[in-house]
């Protein structure tokens, strides 16, 4: 399946928002001496957006004002570049950054204002993934989402498994080595599970590839074998007993709560949203590890600057201060936003051991994921490919269905929605 680069920019455009095309601020957001910013709960540090609020570092005439937005956030943001109407200066955007891409024109390019100068401070493949297909820097990097394999101690030493992360990053090298743990850890202490549900390995296999759903130039690569071994990966987890089969967000705490769960590749933020959130009781019992697999990203956000901004040169020195290698040091602590930058792996506040984790300094493990990261290229379609892979993949653990025809029925819906998306 291939998509024209005429029909994947313009089917593109249709998916984001439609009509948003042209330039010049109707009505911006906010005073003229303030910055107007939209973003969602949990994804800043608050004690910097406070110091902002009071004066923008270099331009003491502007001050910033925070929006924290609940619910449907990607929904206002585009309705309100769609209407040209009270549009913020400085938008935040989620790792879904690509489906803004064929918009871009709505968006300052951030190398106009100073923005390559800075590029050697962040990972590579993060940078990039800012930068529209046309060459355009459209959004700044914030924080990222490096993977890494978490597991109770208690469980592995009942099954007789070294807890030395070392040991266990020897011991499951790659996921046929992993699946062997699983199974041995599985003997040991009945009911053991090396993952939430079946789309957990999916996606967390997908997010260790160094190619997706799509090229930049529109050819359709989510039937390929890279996508299909992932799919059967996670169907050979299910088939094998090692999944926890917990379908939505209460029963995947319960897995943890309740110790079913003893080892999950999961992001960064999982630290905090699983077991420091859901077992707290487990704390010192938890260790982490580099991933069967290779090294991943899943999540992880950005910063934009619309063309509707009435100070785009403050705009710029506010976001690239905001996520200088100091600050995101700071935003790991509060929120837990793993940095960009580098330079921040070995800042005190993110190297400290960690006691939840026996004392282990956990950010070297995901700092080493955050550089080895191979980087893929995500398109506006991604979610339009992925979302009918994960609901046949669910079918097929929480129904029993077939996976071949679950594959099959997953390919004929994405080819339906990319028609209808005007893609093929």
């Amino acid at each position: 399946m291939t998509l024209s680069r005429r029909h994947f920019l313009a089917a593109g455009s249709a998916i984001a928002a439609a009509g948003l095309t042209g330039c010049g601020s109707r009505s911006s957001l906010g005073g003229s001496h303030e910055l107007s910013m939209w973003t969602w709960v949990g994804s800043v540090n608050d004690d910097l957006i406070g110091q902002a609020e009071k004066a923008i570092p270099g331009y003491d005439g502007m001050k910033l004002a925070m929006t924290r937005i609940g619910s449907n956030y990607k929904t206002k943001v585009l309705t309100a570049l769609a209407g040209k109407s009270l549009v913020p200066d400085i938008v935040a955007i989620n790792d879904d950054v690509a489906t803004y891409f064929p918009n871009a024109d709505q968006f300052h390019d951030l190398n106009e204002l100073g923005a390559k100068e800075l590029e050697k401070d962040f990972l590579p493949w993060k940078w990039k993934w800012g930068i529209t297909p046309q060459g355009k820097m459209m959004a700044y990097p914030m924080d990222t989402g490096p993977t890494a394999l978490f597991y109770r101690t208690d469980i592995f030493q009942k099954a007789g498994v070294d807890i030395d992360p070392a040991a266990v990053a020897g011991l499951a090298p790659d996921w046929d080595t992993y699946i062997a743990l699983g199974k041995k850890l599985k003997q040991a202490v009945p009911g053991s599970a090396i993952t939430d549900n079946i789309t957990g390995i999916y996606s967390y296999r997908m997010a260790q590839q160094s190619k997706r759903y799509m090229t930049p130039d529109g050819q359709y690569l989510g039937d390929q074998d890279h996508v299909r071994q992932a799919f059967d990966l996670a169907v050979r987890v299910v088939k094998e007993g090692l999944s926890a089969n917990a379908q939505n967000s209460t029963d995947k705490n319960a897995v943890v709560t309740n110790g079913k769960l003893v080892a999950y590749i999961g992001a960064v933020w999982w630290a905090q949203l699983g077991p420091k959130n859901a077992a707290p009781k487990t704390k010192g019992l938890w260790r982490v590890t580099p991933a069967p697999g290779g090294a991943g990203n899943r999540g992880g956000s950005f910063l934009a600057i619309t063309k509707y901004c009435k100070n785009p040169k403050a705009a710029f020195a506010f976001i690239s201060w905001l996520e200088s290698a100091k600050n995101q040091a700071q935003a790991f602590l509060d929120p837990v936003l793993f940095p960009s930058t580098p330079a921040s792996y070995t800042d005190s506040r993110l190297s400290a051991p960690d006691p939840f984790f026996g004392g282990q300094k956990i950010v070297d493990v995901f700092a080493e994921s955050a550089k080895k990261y191979p980087g893929a290229f995500f398109s506006p379609y991604d979610s339009i490919i992925d979302t009918p892979i994960s609901s046949e993949l669910v079918n097929v653990e929480a129904a029993g269905k077939d996976p071949d025809q679950a594959w099959a029925d997953a390919q004929r819906q994405i080819e339906r929605e990319l028609t209808r998306a005007g893609a093929i």
